[in-house]
């Protein structure tokens, strides 16, 4: 095989190679080529994901405030009770001296 023979033959190679390229890249591009319906769809399809985010972003706030708003009134309703309880508890110490006195003066009148 002769130098301009190599040449020819790598030449002619090529030039099928890139043929073969160029047409699995035209089939290619031909059955997957996105319509404008697609693309509207698409468009309707992430406009309605954007929203529905936003929507559920809200929600998340709300519901975060909510639950601090009831962690507060639980942090104040527990302080009651404990004010309450401790008011109960002397109420009950006094009651239990008082009743100790009358005991002991029913004792000396009695």
């Amino acid at each position: 095989m002769t130098r301009f023979e190599f040449i020819l033959v790598t030449a002619a190679t090529l030039m099928v190679a890139f043929a073969l390229g160029w047409a699995a890249h035209w089939l290619i591009t031909r059955f997957t080529r996105v319509s404008q319906d697609d693309l509207g769809e698409l468009d309707r399809m992430a406009q309605a994901l954007h929203d529905a985010e936003e929507t559920r972003d809200n929600a998340i706030a709300w519901i975060e405030q909510r639950e601090s708003e009831f962690a507060e009134y639980k942090a104040q309703a527990d302080a009651e009770l404990r004010a309450a309880m401790d008011g109960l508890r002397e109420a009950r110490q006094e009651s239990g001296y008082l009743q100790a006195q009358l005991e002991e003066r029913d004792r000396q009148n009695g």
